[in-house]
């Protein structure tokens, strides 16, 4: 919801978890040679989930059986998929407790992570998030009820490529940093979602994490009304992954289509 990038240098954030999601179902049977992946939906996961599985093989020692993945949640688009996939695998091969061992496997694959969304995919609640601590917030009930979610393509850039260009430039983007952190300050002090999204937009704007079709993308909701803003790391180049869109879900759907872009409820 609020303070990408701005936590990893001490600033608070709001992540809200979303109603998409990742089932993994594990059946154990000797008869299997280790870990068998019979299903994965979508297929692009196999790849990635193969590394968490040996991971939770390194932890547990030997397991035999079956694991299937399904999954509505975009891949690399802003949304924690990675990191949701983490948990969910930890839960099936461990235990559905093993907070330790997943926030391990997160470490080994996403060396660069503010600890962020594993907070909250973990918690499956809405935090305030800062200095590695997460604290439950209570958000109106209707915060999100005209919100979509729009796909704009998969980064040119992986989250670990943008953060580690954001550490290169911390003197120079402080002002950037203090504007972000600052729009979570305002959101639970309960200032309006549409004002607080246009200046945390403007701010990302700054850091360089929104291209341009996704910038002209939400110049354009703005026109009809609304507000919107990258979720996730961004991109310098490529799609921006999700953007967040506030305003008439008819306006929004109008121009999502007019963009060939997909869109999902969050």
């Amino acid at each position: 919801m609020s303070g990408e990038y701005a936590v990893l240098f001490g600033y608070s954030g709001i992540g809200i978890p979303s109603h998409a999601g990742i089932e993994v179902v594990f059946e154990e049977d000797a008869a299997c040679d280790g870990i068998e992946i019979n299903r994965v939906t979508p297929p692009v996961w196999l790849s990635y989930a193969h590394k968490v599985v040996e991971l939770c093989r390194e932890e547990r020692g030997e397991i035999r059986g079956k694991l299937s993945i399904h999954s509505t949640l975009p891949l690399g688009k802003g949304m924690g998929s990675s990191t949701a996939l983490i948990i969910a695998i930890v839960r099936a091969l461990i235990g559905p407790d093993e907070l330790e061992a997943a926030l391990q496997i997160e470490n080994v694959l996403s060396p660069s992570n503010s600890g962020f969304d594993f907070a909250v995919i973990w918690g499956s609640i809405p935090i305030v998030y800062r200095k590695g601590e997460a604290k439950p917030v209570k958000l109106p009930e209707e915060f999100l009820r005209n919100a979509v979610l729009i796909d704009t393509g998969i980064p040119g850039e992986s989250t670990n490529e943008l953060v580690a260009w954001m550490k290169s430039r911390e003197p120079e983007i402080q002002d950037y940093l203090s504007a972000i952190g600052n729009c979570t300050e305002r959101l639970i002090q309960g200032e309006s979602l549409e004002t607080v999204l246009r200046d945390h937009h403007k701010a990302q704007v700054a850091l360089g994490v929104v291209p341009p079709e996704a910038q002209q993308l939400i110049a354009a909701i703005e026109s009809a009304g609304g507000a919107g803003k990258v979720i996730g790391a961004g991109s310098r180049t490529g799609g921006a992954g999700m953007v967040l869109a506030l305003g008439d879900e008819k306006s929004i759907g109008d121009i999502a289509r007019k963009w060939h872009m997909p869109t999902m409820t969050p």
